[in-house]
């Protein structure tokens, strides 16, 4: 790590203690006052650290920004994997995580059914944005007006039958899921394959990712597979406990007003 880099990183962990002038700053890094305001002002400008009224130089939002987003798009995943493997391990069938970002639902986990029939889905792999379990609780969760936003955006491919129509239904149906807590894909992606999933919430009540079985209509029933939700929801509510360090409010937490 070069020199300048070491030290500007080292300035973080100084004004995690607390605001500190520039004179602070450099007897702590051992620098001139004019190397210390340099490093300041490059992480200034990166929105790292915030230069007070009074001249003291704190973290900036920025830092806390990403820190939260690393949190709940990377931590979540390895938080919920024990949990997905053991509720696979006891009812057998694909278990999937996903996470809303840049408008698009991926896949970050998933664990293989045990049966011969296997789930085409990957892991970084968009979802069927209008039809999966996984995208109607991450956008049921979002408020009236960007929910109502990204469903007059999106498609609404025929996979099936079954398959969402229009927004107007894709809203209509996010409105139920919000409410209850839960959500199902029963034939709409692929006449053959069924789903049901659950919510994962973080600290502040809001969903930061959303799990589900599958498995196709060969091995199980659509009833079948219904009567496992309440596996499915547990898991999901220990991945939030575990997750955010709180009870989440299943299903109030989905039946929260508006934003």
């Amino acid at each position: 790590m070069s020199q300048t880099v070491d030290r500007a990183l080292s300035i973080l962990p100084l004004l995690a203690q607390g605001p500190a002038d520039l004179g602070q700053v450099a007897d702590r890094l051992g620098v001139h006052k004019s190397t210390a305001l340099r490093l300041l002002r490059t992480l200034h400008e990166h929105g790292l650290v915030y230069r007070q009224e009074d001249q003291r130089y704190r973290l900036g939002a920025r830092l806390f920004a990403l820190a939260q987003e690393a949190v709940e798009n990377l931590d979540v995943r390895e938080i919920a994997h024990p949990h997905l493997v053991a509720l696979n391990e006891r009812i057998g069938h694909t278990v999937h995580l996903a996470v809303h970002e840049e408008g698009e639902v991926l896949y970050i986990d998933k664990v293989e059914s045990r049966y011969p029939v296997r789930m085409y889905s990957r892991i970084g792999k968009p979802v069927a944005i209008t039809v999966a379990a996984v995208a109607k609780l991450l956008l049921a969760d979002l408020p009236e007006a960007e929910r109502r936003a990204v469903a007059e955006k999106l498609d609404y491919p025929t996979y099936t039958s079954r398959s969402t129509p229009n927004a107007a239904a894709f809203l209509k149906e996010l409105a139920t899921v919000r409410e209850q807590g839960w959500a199902t894909d029963l034939g709409g992606h692929e006449e053959s394959i069924n789903c049901v999933g659950a919510p994962i919430h973080g600290a502040d009540g809001r969903v930061v990712a959303a799990m589900s079985v599958s498995a196709p209509n060969v091995v199980v029933t659509a009833e079948e597979l219904l009567s496992l939700l309440p596996q499915v929801r547990r898991t999901a509510e220990a991945i939030s406990r575990e997750y955010s360090g709180t009870t989440p409010n299943t299903p109030s937490a989905q039946g929260r007003s508006d934003d």
